[in-house]
């Protein structure tokens, strides 16, 4: 491990037992909980097209907003230390799950929708150019193989 490797865990355990294990596919919930350490847990589940529980974060979700959280917090950096003061930051984020044609589900694209307002004095053009540098920062998205498109919004505040 180099002095620069950052190192993650997460404990997941399945709790979708109904009394018979995986003995069919609609024997068991797909349910499970997520476990960070010093973290609240993360009830999870499948998406409800895969007999998920539509109440719990499922897979999918969290990728989506860990690319736009991942944006976000780089973005929030770069805006402080370029001298844009941001006073409000809204991210709906959205993302596209392929499946069929013979090969696994995977992720086609996910788009970030970042609504930012700038306080008075700010430079807007500025602003709005450094979602290109977050992109380019983001470690999450430097880590998917699928297009994340960033389409900001940005406003100045009164």
């Amino acid at each position: 491990m180099s002095a620069h490797d950052h190192r993650y865990s997460a404990t997941v355990t399945w709790t979708g037992n109904q009394g018979t294990g995986t003995s069919g596919y609609k024997a068991y919930s797909r349910d499970h909980d997520i476990a960070i350490p010093g973290k609240p847990a993360i009830a999870g589940s499948s998406d409800p097209a895969f007999r998920g529980d539509a109440t719990r974060h499922n897979p999918e979700d969290l990728l989506v907003a860990s690319l736009s959280a991942c944006h976000m917090l780089w973005y929030l950096h770069l805006c402080a230390v370029n001298g844009i003061a941001v006073t409000a930051y809204r991210d709906d984020a959205s993302g596209t799950m392929t499946e069929g044609d013979g090969r696994p589900g995977r992720f086609t694209e996910v788009t970030l929708r970042p609504h930012v307002t700038i306080a008075p004095g700010s430079d807007p053009a500025k602003a709005d150019s450094l979602h290109h540098e977050a992109h380019e920062q983001c470690f999450v998205a430097n880590s998917v193989n699928f297009p994340v498109r960033c389409a900001p919004v940005i406003e100045m505040g009164g």
